[in-house]
């Protein structure tokens, strides 16, 4: 699965049941932020996959139905709205099961519950670090191996471009037309991958 296909041609391959070319394209793309955002929930590694995976299905069934609208809003918080509800309902069945009923307003577990808002943010994070990471792993399989270097050396590992040019053996100038190149590429791949037509 490593060629690059768009969010769009896959939400349009996840429409059919047997389509599991579709649905493993999906998992691939989404299962990780959810996964990273329902541990930052405070669910273990099990409820944050069973969130994750519950939370795919969800969105999968739904769209089937037809009740996704790319025009009302982004994939993204559609995600996050089921997600969010996944978590919180994986947290409310743990305080049910260790207190035998469900925790009162007053406890330590619901006081470590994030409110919505900064739950929003976690999850957008995720989202952005993922849509970034996807993009990177396409970069890197287009261009030459030197040139993903040189990007890598100055944005990621925060390195100066002469310190760069040193260790590649190129210009400093080559570093900067590098790092460019690979930054408008992530750019015009994570349009791809954000746009659902």
């Amino acid at each position: 699965m490593s060629e690059w296909v768009t969010t769009s041609t896959i939400l349009l391959g996840l429409r059919r049941f047997d389509n599991k070319d579709a649905w493993q394209r999906f998992h691939a793309r989404f299962h990780k932020p959810i996964l990273a955002f329902a541990r930052r929930m405070g669910l273990s590694a099990g409820e944050a996959d069973d969130c994750a995976q519950e939370t795919l299905l969800e969105f999968a069934n739904a769209h089937r139905a037809g009740k996704y609208d790319p025009e009302r809003g982004r994939l993204s918080s559609w995600l996050f709205g089921i997600a969010y509800r996944k978590a919180l309902q994986a947290r409310e069945a743990r305080g049910r099961g260790a207190a035998g009923q469900t925790a009162g307003a007053n406890t330590t577990f619901w006081q470590s519950l994030p409110d919505e808002q900064s739950a929003t943010e976690w999850f957008e994070r995720e989202w952005r670090r993922a849509v970034f990471e996807r993009c990177l792993e396409q970069v890197r399989r287009e261009v030459a191996n030197q040139t993903f270097m040189a990007f890598m050396m100055t944005v990621c590992e925060g390195r100066t471009p002469d310190e760069a040019a040193a260790a590649l053996g190129i210009t400093r100038g080559a570093v900067y037309t590098s790092k460019h190149r690979v930054l408008r590429r992530v750019r015009e791949l994570r349009q791809e991958l954000e746009l659902v037509a």
